[in-house]
């Protein structure tokens, strides 16, 4: 059953959900899940909670992820996740919008639409993606205001400090910020753009009992490794965060080159979700058994023939 009416909605706040998931052994494995649809194959594929990255929601609107977009904006994007699969989204919250007042907007309003994390990170805008280059670092302390102030407007919401030093000012540079963060609030720490399994063991050695997040994003500085090899090297959490948006993207230009070389989709289909495929993720059934004066549809089966 969809998360529709108020009998299927959770009932705990979604930081509390995330923190219930946090306390039990292993590491959490969250994909980045970039629209609703996503989230429900998510949740169907056995994920627990869910990841909201902010070049997923620009690219899918046709933006560069250079901290151009606005709070409003991610909400769209936090309402249909959290609303469709019901579990527990961590959000990107890029730089928190502004200084300490608007990271405690920007956190009772993701609170609002459902969050239950966010992630702030210590570069000055425009920001960039944490694999790129000549990244500007904000004041260590100007940073960890906006924690202090995340920590204070937050209900329920699970703070995540971002640091990107470590391209810039090494592990020593990172380590010292993150318990710097840490001591203004934080309630864990996501060191970006690690690029080696001594870095990140390195981390987690020097920040013991703290609960990292590792990010393995494709094209990026840090190699593959898999949940377990992440959990083997001290982390907790571990982020897929635009693979699904990737992997979307790839099969709708190749679906658009079709139709351009072929005049239709007649070649493409069998690689395609089927209306009874995608009815049964969304739950369409569902949704006409809410009101017993539809009438059932019936999915055409197969694809007619030409006479």
């Amino acid at each position: 059953m969809t998360y529709l009416v108020a009998a299927d909605l959770p009932t705990e706040p979604a930081g509390a959900r995330l923190r219930a998931l946090l306390a039990r052994p292993g590491i959490l494995q969250m994909p980045g899940t970039h629209n609703g649809q996503a989230a429900l194959q998510a949740r169907q594929a056995g994920f627990e909670a869910l990841y909201l990255s902010g070049a997923a929601m620009t690219a899918s609107m046709g933006l560069p992820d250079l901290g151009v977009i606005t709070v409003d904006e991610v909400c769209f994007f936090i309402r249909q996740v959290s609303r469709a699969a019901g579990l527990p989204v961590l959000v990107d919250g890029d730089t928190g919008y502004g200084e300490a007042l608007n990271v405690m907007h920007m956190v009772r309003t993701f609170e609002d639409a459902g969050a239950a994390a966010v992630h702030i990170e210590d570069q000055l805008l425009p920001k960039k993606c944490g694999h790129l280059n000549d990244k500007k670092l904000a004041d260590a302390h100007d940073m960890a205001a906006k924690i202090a102030a995340a920590r204070k407007a937050r209900r329920h919401l699970y703070i995540i400090a971002r640091t990107d030093a470590a391209a810039s000012e090494g592990i020593d540079g990172a380590v010292a910020r993150a318990k710097l963060f840490m001591d203004a609030g934080a309630d864990a720490i996501f060191p970006e753009a690690l690029n080696t399994a001594e870095m990140f063991r390195a981390v987690a050695e020097r920040l013991p009992g703290v609960p990292l997040l590792a990010n393995m994003t494709e094209f990026g500085r840090t190699p593959f490794f898999t949940a377990a090899e992440f959990e083997a090297m001290g982390y907790k959490m571990v982020i897929w965060p635009v693979s699904s948006l990737r992997v979307a993207n790839k099969a709708q230009a190749e679906l658009y080159a079709a139709i351009r070389r072929d005049g239709g989709t007649q070649n493409m289909v069998d690689r395609m979700q089927t209306r009874a495929e995608l009815y049964a993720t969304i739950g369409y059934h569902d949704y006409e058994a809410l009101d017993a004066s539809i009438v059932q549809t019936i999915i055409p089966q197969g694809m007619p023939q030409r006479t």
